[in-house]
């Protein structure tokens, strides 16, 4: 009897043709290709959900190109969804092309998607499995802990590789095999002696999706008879080839719950294939096995071609040499290895000792992008897609986004008018959930007129367009109104604050009245300072970005103006009676309100004069108020003094009298953490002698005791200076008093960069530079 017969001649009656296979395996395609072939079957039936039947003919589609999924989600709760995913080089779609191209029935045969996502919703704890993901493992009656088949099967061989001994027997296996239903039987066999042992593997609801297969395998055979082929997981093959009722196989599927299932395609990733993207039935190294599918001949030297291209793009050093040294190396750790041909560990190892010399850093390269690999699949416009989905589609084409996987920044010019369309879509899709891109620090500029964004396309980001579906039918529409929602069900200040600064953002100037609306009644009620405090940057950020992008602030400027009311009466007494952590939040709050006034100042709202005026009255009573946190009162002076409000005497009296002896180290070492602290602090201190001196003197003066306390807030403080300004101040305290500070007693010291007098040649050297810098022509520079 042949393989085919004996492969047929199981079960009963008419047996159809059963194709066990391991999910996302080349080999695995190879042979399910070269068996359909061999049996020209009338109609192949795939594992997967029967409401994906309608979709098969896409496969087809010019526009259709793998990885791609099916995705399923509740047509109530879109966010409830489960995944089909489908390689090039998966059994599966093999198949579903195999029948397509020979005008052969396809049907997907697994248990309906209604099902499946139901059992979501009554089991949120349970990890997720989509259908198309099958569990390729198994554990043992009354064990939680999963067995893998493979590694049962490769322990009983000797290997303790459960990749390496698959490759070998499956993936490794010539496309010249005599008999093409062979492997399958064997794989059948093995299978069929683990659920003997294993039973359903401790998973019951394998047994329902088994019973649902068998139903309608017995279907087909009725309608095509003999000539039915089912291409399934092999875990399955003994269950469908087990004899059973009818009646107890619709009992099983008695009573099961369901909900309404939306069902389309969807592009897929090659690094959502891997395990590291969290997928069980997922793969190491889909590179390599969509390589060892696509390049039967020779595939070891194109693959390690591959790598030195890679690596040359990357201005490595490698030859063809290099390509032929690796070649023989990879073939000599195969036979000392007793491999039949080199593996992807013999290519790797190979590479990292011929192409890589011994580095692991540009072979955590080549695993990232070949290995693993970005590639990302293409769907037709044909294909199902809810109305929201189809507008973003069409918005991508139209900007010129396209989706991709592989990470990439992004720089816009919001002067442009394409570039403030783009910058407009990325943030109204932000606000709907769907996080394509996210902002980043513009290398270009720090004008508002210039945006970074950093962008990377996931095939989840389809559920969240399909979530985002109920607020609209449009980007636009959907955002407005996902705005306002946010609004209405907004419980914090800075939430509302926020959300109005991504609806400037994002050009939503519909829910603009409805955001305002509710940050009028929030700022009302919210009588909390540093709530207020917090809220205040955000606003006067938005009306910076509603400058630049031509929006009417109206509105919004007298919003924040009345906020910046409130918190300069409301700031002096919420400064009192506070302990370390919410001194430095509030000194925290205090800098940012001091930003955001310095640019409320430039807004029609508001007389600049005026407002700068009482927000430096406001400092100065912290300044002077002993109540206040010591980090409170050093940082408003640091501030006054910065904006010239403050004389240099008057804030030299402060330290002296925050760090005079009767003042606690703890309140005055957090004085200085917050006047010199943050930018610019270190070169203050080196450039007046006398603030210098206060903190030296202060210093050498704290108790043994005390300086273990207030060593970790200096530390700190100082340490967050430049080495340069560090290394200075270092050799300015190192000449003690008497040798003069700042630059003036560097130069009289005779310090390292400074000569024993000027130099008026090097110095009218760099009179043009300062000159330009400055903006002077040459009669204001004379003068």
């Amino acid at each position: 009897m042949t393989g085919a017969e004996t492969t047929r001649g199981r079960g009963p009656g008419a047996t159809p043709l059963l194709l066990g296979v391991r999910h996302h395996g080349p080999g695995s395609a190879r042979a399910v290709r070269a068996a359909l072939e061999a049996a020209r079957p009338q109609a192949v039936l795939i594992e997967g959900p029967p409401e994906a039947d309608a979709l098969i003919p896409l496969a087809l589609d010019e526009g259709m190109r793998p990885p791609v999924a099916l995705l399923a989600h509740a047509v109530d709760d879109p966010g409830r969804s489960a995944f089909w995913p489908l390689a090039a080089f998966s059994p599966e779609w093999v198949a579903v092309r195999w029948a397509l191209e020979h005008g052969v029935p396809a049907r997907f045969v697994d248990l309906p998607a209604a099902h499946t996502l139901a059992w979501q919703r009554d089991d949120e704890d349970s990890p997720r499995e989509g259908a198309g993901e099958p569990p390729d493992r198994a554990r043992p009656a009354g064990s939680d802990v999963r067995v893998d088949p493979l590694a049962v099967l490769a322990d009983a061989a000797g290997h303790d590789d459960p990749e390496r001994w698959w490759e070998d027997v499956v993936e490794h296996r010539g496309s010249g095999e005599r008999d093409p239903f062979a492997p399958f039987l064997a794989l059948e066999e093995a299978m069929g002696a683990l659920r003997e042992e294993y039973g359903s593997g401790g998973h019951e609801r394998d047994l329902v999706r088994e019973a649902h297969m068998r139903l309608q395998v017995r279907a087909a055979q009725r309608e095509f008879g003999k000539g039915v082929a089912v291409v399934c997981g092999a875990w399955h093959v003994p269950a469908l080839r087990r004899r059973t009722t009818v009646a107890a196989d619709r009992a099983l599927l008695k009573g099961l719950p369901k909900v309404r299932t939306d069902m389309t395609w969807v592009p897929w990733t090659h690094r959502r294939l891997s395990r590291a993207g969290g997928y069980g039935a997922g793969i190491d190294s889909p590179g390599w096995y969509a390589h060892l599918f696509e390049v039967p001949d020779r595939p070891v030297e194109r693959w390690l071609t591959r790598v030195a291209g890679l690596l040359r793009e990357e201005d490595r050093m490698v030859s063809s040499a290099h390509v032929i040294e690796a070649v023989r190396l990879a073939e000599t750790l195969a036979a000392m290895r007793g491999r039949p041909l080199p593996g992807l560990s013999e290519t790797t190892d190979a590479v990292r000792a011929v192409m890589c010399e011994g580095s692991d850093v540009p072979q955590a390269l080549v695993h990232d992008r070949l290995v693993v690999g970005d590639v990302l699949g293409e769907v037709p416009a044909t294909a199902p897609a809810v109305p929201l989905q189809r507008d973003l589609t069409r918005l991508q084409r139209r900007l010129r986004l396209r989706p991709e996987a592989p990470e990439r920044e992004l720089e816009l010019d919001l002067r442009k008018e394409t570039d403030a369309e783009r910058s407009r879509l990325l943030h109204r899709l932000r606000l709907l959930g769907v996080g394509w891109g996210e902002p980043a620090a513009s290398r270009g500029g720090t004008g508002t007129f210039r945006e970074t964004w950093r962008l990377r396309w996931e095939p989840e980001l389809s559920v969240r367009v399909a979530e985002a579906g109920v607020w609209g039918t449009t980007v636009h529409s959907a955002a407005n109104a996902r705005a306002e929602a946010d609004a209405t069900g907004a419980r914090a200040l800075a939430e509302v604050t926020a959300l109005a600064e991504h609806c400037l953002l994002a050009g939503l100037s519909a829910a603009l009245p409805a955001v305002m609306r509710a940050l009028a009644d929030r700022a009302a009620l919210d009588a909390d300072v540093g709530h207020l405090a917090q809220a205040l940057p955000a606003l006067v950020r938005s009306l910076r970005y509603g400058d630049v992008r031509g929006t009417d602030t109206g509105a919004l400027a007298e919003v924040a103006a009345g906020l910046a009311e409130r918190i300069f009466v409301g700031l002096p007494p919420a400064c009192a009676a506070l302990d370390a952590d919410a001194a430095e939040e509030m000194r925290r709050h205090v800098d940012a309100v001091h930003t955001a006034v310095g640019l409320l100042g430039d807004t029609p709202a508001a007389d600049p004069a005026d407002l700068r005026a009482r927000w430096y009255a406001v400092l100065r009573t912290l300044s002077g108020r002993d109540t206040a946190p010591g980090v409170i009162r050093g940082r408003a002076v640091r501030l006054l003094l910065d904006d010239g409000e403050m004389e240099q005497e008057r804030a030299a009296r402060l330290m002296g009298l925050a760090l005079s002896p009767g003042t606690p180290p703890q309140d005055a070492a957090a004085w200085i953490e917050g006047f010199v602290g943050g930018g610019g602090g270190g070169m203050l201190l080196v450039h007046d002698e006398r603030l210098l001196g206060l903190v030296d003197t202060w210093l050498s003066g704290v108790p043994a005791e005390a300086f273990t306390d207030v060593l970790p807030l200096l530390r700190r403080t100082f340490s967050a200076y430049e080495p340069g300004v560090r290394r200075t101040l270092g050799e300015l305290v190192r000449r003690g008093p008497g040798q003069g500070g700042g630059a003036a007693g560097a130069v009289a010291a005779g310090a390292p960069g400074f000569g024993p007098g000027l130099d008026r040649d090097r110095a009218d050297a760099v009179v043009p530079v300062v000159r330009l810098l400055l903006g002077l022509d040459d009669t204001e520079a004379a003068a």
